[in-house]
């Protein structure tokens, strides 16, 4: 299968055994530059997977260029430990790469010792939000020569080949951009002057690393920001680094500060492609494409068609490193999925901490985290089929318990319904087909429709029981709130009943704001009508937009808390609320609610009481635990444990990352 993905391809001299490459991605392992056991273990199960090329990075080139979370090869110091990296990469399979990173004006000064950054002008930074220092010719040269030496250095280390980041708005897309970039000598100025840097750079390390090594670069597709770089610029950057000596384009998305999502859901797979086609119909080296490629069709597609010569899977490698191995063997639909969602990679990346994996409890820690065969099976039985008890229920398996899976539902994936509801949230779904073909494989016993009490489990008499019956819709205590004409959150996300047009949510959290862009979403239109009907021309792109975002409902959010959303992560909470302005939704915050009826909200701000008329009054307050089988088991003298929401309400890695643990853990009772 995917004969096209699983094709050699030729860079430069190497060649390399499929179009697949895990790119650079920072992943904050260590605080102090170096390489550890955990970079180690972490890159052996990329290149395990199966990808072709296992790049490492980003690689600073010099200090007041990447500070002290990323990874650093700017002396001599840890070439040896780079040199172990790139023979455990080589001896499963991959050919090991290196990114080489140079942040400029995106340097968070907290990262340098609160020196200033330095830049090509000295503009204020919305990503590091400081302003750097103007770079001297001396500056330049100096970069310019510490990218030379840290190729090198990769080169002795044992790379196959090294890629340059010009991308993401770091210093090498600051000196192509017009908008940070208003230098007044040779490196400013026209695009000539502008493209001079990386031009040179590259001409640099190719005298260095010699004609039969493999240099690429790493470009934005559009900057995406108004004012800088779009596709119309970038296919004559490429060829100028093409004539400038590189050997292949890694083409991604835009800028770090950029308004146009680039990694979350609402991103539709591959949708970035284009960027890539756009370079390679302007050069005659390899071009790789970047940005959600999340399953092996996209993939193949991708390269069939012509779009790019190889693909980047990033966090689709995070959620499951075998991916390019099972697509090869056929089994696509085991691919655990990248839901796209940002809270173990983005979020921790953002905040400076280390990253993880919502969906793959194994990601960060692949040598503490291993699946062992037991020496001792025993009959295992998981109450609930939600991700938590679904993780459960599929580690212990493959450990070599019996496992039998119960639910009262008729059919797997509890609250993952719920959750993958909402306007570009069906990604979350993917996470129910991963399960649903990992029971399949090992025959997992399954029960629906079955209530399951102690009396029950007592008759079943199981060795150990995982208890993982999740939660229920929280109604909080608001005179009105527990009425018959009240809905909850969950009730409009599982059954989407039909509502009046205007619509109050009470709750602005997570769940009362998803629940709002579902509400307000419902009569817009879908993007095959709007494809057609801007195809034909049948409406003007202003009616286009209205038909996009105006609905049948008007929401009103009311939110008791100063500001809305604090539980959200912060890659995505900006996604979050463009999306709701788009769809005109109303957020009054620090709004107390004093009683709810059939057709009224009344609230109290700043001291004064408002009431106000609504079709539908839907309260999205949250979650409670559910969770009366943990007394029965104590009685019952049983080893259990329980996960997931049934011990406290959390997010999507709380209940799978619990899941797994949970199995692992019953070898030890």
């Amino acid at each position: 299968m995917y004969k096209y993905l699983f094709s050699p391809i030729r860079i430069n001299q190497l060649e390399v055994k499929n179009r697949i490459a895990y790119p650079a991605l920072g992943v904050l392992y260590s605080h102090d530059m170096k390489l550890n056991e955990r970079y180690y273990e972490y890159y052996r199960e990329k290149a395990k997977g199966g990808a072709g090329i296992v790049t490492v990075g980003p690689v600073g080139i010099d200090h007041l260029g990447s500070g002290f979370l990323a990874l650093s090869l700017s002396t001599d110091e840890p070439i040896e430990d780079f040199r172990k990296l790139t023979g455990i990469i080589r001896d499963e399979g991959a050919s090991p790469w290196i990114q080489l990173f140079h942040a400029g004006a995106y340097s968070h000064p907290i990262l340098i010792n609160n020196e200033t950054p330095m830049a090509p002008s000295a503009i204020f930074s919305k990503y590091s939000k400081t302003t750097p220092r103007e770079m001297t010719a001396e500056d330049i040269a100096q970069v310019q020569e510490a990218f030379v030496a840290t190729a090198l250095r990769a080169k002795e280390a044992g790379f196959d080949g090294v890629e340059i980041i010009g991308s993401g708005g770091y210093l090498i897309t600051q000196f192509l951009s017009p908008l940070k970039n208003r230098r007044t000598d040779g490196y400013g100025g026209s695009f000539e002057n502008r493209v001079r840097f990386p031009k040179e750079v590259i001409e640099r390390c190719r005298a260095a690393l010699g004609k039969d090594y493999p240099l690429t670069i790493r470009m934005a597709g559009n900057d995406f920001v108004p004012g800088s770089n779009t596709d119309a610029e970038t296919p004559a950057i490429a060829r100028v680094y093409e004539k400038a000596g590189v050997d292949a384009l890694n083409v991604t998305g835009g800028w770090h500060e950029t308004r146009v999502p680039q990694l979350p859901m609402e991103l539709p797979r591959s949708a970035y492609a284009y960027l890539a086609l756009n370079v390679k119909k302007a050069v005659t080296v390899p071009v790789m494409a970047s940005n959600r490629i999340a399953d092996p069709d996209s993939a193949e597609k991708i390269i069939r068609d012509g779009y790019a010569d190889m693909v980047n899977l990033g966090r689709v490698l995070i959620a499951d490193p075998f991916w390019p191995q099972k697509a090869f063997e056929g089994r696509a639909a085991e691919i655990r999925p990248c839901t796209a969602c940002g809270q173990g990679c983005s979020d921790m990346v953002f905040s400076g901490q280390a990253v993880f994996c919502a969906g793959n409890p194994r990601a960060g820690f692949e040598k503490e985290r291993q699946v062992k065969k037991t020496e001792a099976p025993k009959s295992v039985m998981v109450i609930g089929a939600g991700a938590a008890g679904l993780e459960a229920a599929v580690t212990a398996t493959q450990m070599g318990h019996r496992v039998a899976i119960y639910d009262r539902a008729s059919d797997i994936g509890g609250q993952l319904w719920l959750a993958g509801a909402p306007p570009h949230k069906q990604e979350l779904l993917e996470l129910i087909r991963y399960y649903r073909a990992m029971i399949n494989r090992y025959d997992i016993a399954l029960h629906l429709d079955t209530n399951v009490d102690a009396a029950f489990i007592q008759a079943q008499s199981p060795d150990h029981v995982i208890v993982a019956t999740g939660a229920a819709a929280l109604v909080p205590p608001i005179p009105g709130a527990d009425g018959t004409s009240v809905l909850t959150g969950w009730d409009v996300l599982r059954d989407n009943p039909p509502l009046g047009k205007e619509v109050a949510i009470i709750g602005g959290g997570a769940v009362g704001l998803e629940t709002a862009l579902f509400v307000a979403a419902k009569g817009t239109i879908n993007a095959e009508t709007l494809h057609f009907l801007f195809s034909y021309e049948a409406a003007t792109p202003e009616r286009l937009r209205q038909l996009l975002f105006k609905g049948t409902s008007h929401v009103t959010v009311f939110e008791m808390l100063p500001k809305a959303g604090t539980d959200v992560g912060r890659s995505t909470r900006w996604v979050l609320f463009d999306s709701l302005n788009r769809y005109n939704v109303g957020i009054e915050t620090g709004a107390t609610v004093k009683s709810l009826d059939r057709n009224s909200v009344t609230w109290e701000k700043e001291g004064k009481e408002t009431s106000q008329h609504f079709d539908n009054v839907i309260v999205a307050s949250g979650s409670r635990s559910v969770n009366s089988l943990g007394a029965a088991l104590e009685t019952l003298n049983m080893p259990f444990a329980t996960v997931g929401d049934c011990i406290r309400p959390g997010k999507i890695n709380d209940a799978i990352h619990g899941g797994f643990l949970a199995a692992l853990d019953i070898d030890r009772r």
